[in-house]
């Protein structure tokens, strides 16, 4: 009589040979769900582009002063970090709506050489 490997498991532990094949299949099967979960888990499986070849996001070339979030703000106005846009959406909530751009060096750490640099990007409608 030929033996089979997972027969003479189930001698040495005491059970019929197939609950030991099926105990192994169990094994298997939670292992290959495990597998494609982690798979779809990382997007490997969902046949969507890598995030690498995606196309960058837009950046417009002008912005409202009056209405851009600081987000917006930072991207696009050149010298102008998230702290400086935060100071101008303050300096808008606080004054209301700026009526020209020379308004703009009224605001904290914005100055001539900012303003001068960013100033064909800025609109005020």
């Amino acid at each position: 009589m030929i033996t089979t490997h997972s027969q003479s498991i189930a001698r040495r532990q005491g059970l019929a040979p197939g609950i030991a094949l099926a105990g192994l299949s169990r094994w298997r099967a939670l292992f290959a769900g495990f597998v494609v979960a982690a798979a779809l888990g990382a997007g490997l499986l969902t046949g969507a582009a890598p995030a690498l070849s995606a196309e960058p996001a837009q950046v417009p070339t002008t912005v409202n002063i009056n209405t851009a979030d600081a987000a917006t703000l930072a991207a696009v106005l050149k010298g102008v970090g998230e702290s400086r846009a935060v100071e101008i959406v303050r300096h808008r909530q606080m004054y209301g709506e700026f009526s020209s751009v020379e308004e703009l060096l009224e605001v904290k750490g914005i100055g001539p050489a900012t303003l001068d640099v960013n100033r064909k990007a800025i609109t005020l409608e």
